[in-house]
């Protein structure tokens, strides 16, 4: 079987079976007009062979039909571009030259014409090989988002280094250090007072659990287990669920996701619902699922105040940074009085780059 099965050969430069039949009728009409305008001519005595230029009106117009689809047949571009200016001075020339040597012929005229029609055809070229072309244009836009991107995500690594650093350090860090003196001013007063050694263990204990408290904290922030555990259509129903604001949970979302998509859709789905409860009055929400194969589409909502601005405050930009590293957008549309819905779209596997 061949290598090639199941997958379109078609050639884009080679005209479909319906245009070729379109030309064949038109072809056919053309050559009854111009037989019927000679039978016409024969008809009414001969004479000056006016037909001859009904003939070059036919053929100046099929001429330029056939250029015109010869043009739309090249690729998109500068290839295009200068195969319509190839086209135009194909059609133009022999259009002069036919009329001069349908008037008569004489004074050769169309050499001014021809040189003159040459002079801007090179000026054209010229002006359309300085252009940059479409796939250029493409991949220079492509190259400014990535590199504006990449440098929100290592601003955004960066900065979350540093939270995570400090919370360690404020935290769990300076528990252990309180772990430690406990354990060691119980283990000087053992002998000498066992009701102090108890207080000191119970003290111990009490500080070993914040400290594990702030580690699972911590390690929250940088990814939750409860994605690992459940994905994220469970991890979104587990934060809606310790919220105070009543929220429901639509859809679902396959579990293929990768690891660092589900991260990013779940924080932001998290800062959404945070800003919800903390400024929107709202008194219910909802979040909806949606996967299409190739794009993760989450959209949530509040029925409270509206009028939420990612201008106004860290959050929601905080949002976009994120879904920037993937490609990915928020849309709000939160006009005051409300209702509020954000959009967040993440695509992601083979179609994620545009």
């Amino acid at each position: 079987m061949s290598g090639t099965a199941g997958r379109s050969t078609a050639d884009p430069r080679v005209p479909t079976a319906p245009a070729v039949a379109a030309v064949s009728v038109v072809a056919v009409v053309a050559v009854v007009v111009c037989a019927a305008v000679a039978i016409a001519w024969a008809v009414a005595g001969g004479g000056y062979f006016w037909p001859r230029w009904v003939w070059f009106g036919v053929a100046t117009t099929a001429a330029a039909a056939f250029l015109l689809g010869w043009t739309r047949r090249q690729p998109p571009g500068r290839r295009r571009r200068l195969a319509a200016g190839r086209a135009v001075l194909v059609l133009i020339v022999p259009v002069d030259v036919t009329v001069w040597a349908l008037s008569g012929g004489g004074y050769f005229w169309p050499l001014w014409s021809i040189t003159a029609w040459s002079i801007l055809f090179c000026g054209y070229v010229w002006v359309v090989s300085r252009l940059p072309d479409r796939r250029e244009q493409e991949l220079t836009t492509r190259v400014a988002v990535l590199a504006h991107t990449r440098r929100a995500a290592l601003d955004g690594q960066a900065a979350e280094l540093a939270r995570v650093e400090r919370d360690l350090h404020d935290g769990a860090q300076a528990r252990m250090v309180s772990l430690a003196l406990s354990l060691g001013m119980a283990e000087d007063l053992v002998r000498a007072d066992p009701e102090a050694t108890a207080r000191l263990q119970r003290e111990a204990r009490s500080t070993a659990v914040s400290a594990l408290d702030d580690l699972r904290t911590v390690m929250h922030s940088i990814h939750p287990a409860v994605l690992a555990d459940r994905g994220l259509a469970g991890a979104l129903r587990a934060l809606a669920l310790d919220l105070a604001l009543p929220v429901t949970v639509d859809g679902d979302a396959p579990a293929q996701l990768p690891a660092a998509v589900q991260s990013a859709a779940y924080f932001a789905t998290a800062e959404c619902l945070a800003n919800a409860v903390k400024h929107s009055q709202a008194t219910a929400g909802g979040i909806s699922l949606r996967h299409d194969g190739a794009v993760l589409r989450i959209v949530v909502t509040d029925d409270g105040i509206g009028g939420a601005d990612p201008a106004a405050g860290l959050g929601l930009r905080g949002v976009r940074r994120r879904l920037e590293t993937f490609d990915g957008r928020l849309d709000l549309d939160s006009p005051p009085g409300g209702p509020t819905v954000i959009t967040i779209t993440v695509p992601h596997g083979p179609g994620r780059l545009p």
